[in-house]
């Protein structure tokens, strides 16, 4: 059990190679629920083929009707 055992993170920017470093290494916890912020559908698109076993919603982050409800403005990752 360690201190992000449940708990929900966000990542900005996740579909880059930072981005890809901290969910990599998340992932590897047990962490509750991983969030992603991100505006590259065509690395949305790779990270969905790459992480197949893995629960996705996806998002625009910069659609303004998508501002308010934050649910709607990411990728999820369930472990």
């Amino acid at each position: 059990m360690s201190i992000f055992a449940g708990k929900t993170l966000m990542i900005t920017g996740g579909t880059g190679s930072f981005g890809n470093a901290v969910l990599n290494r998340f992932l590897r916890t047990d962490i509750g629920e991983i969030r992603i912020f991100s505006r590259d559908e065509k690395k949305q698109d790779d990270m969905r083929h790459e992480y197949q076993a893995l629960t996705m919603r996806m998002g625009n982050s910069t659609a303004p009707r998508y501002a308010a409800p934050a649910t709607a403005t990411y990728k999820t990752f369930e472990s």
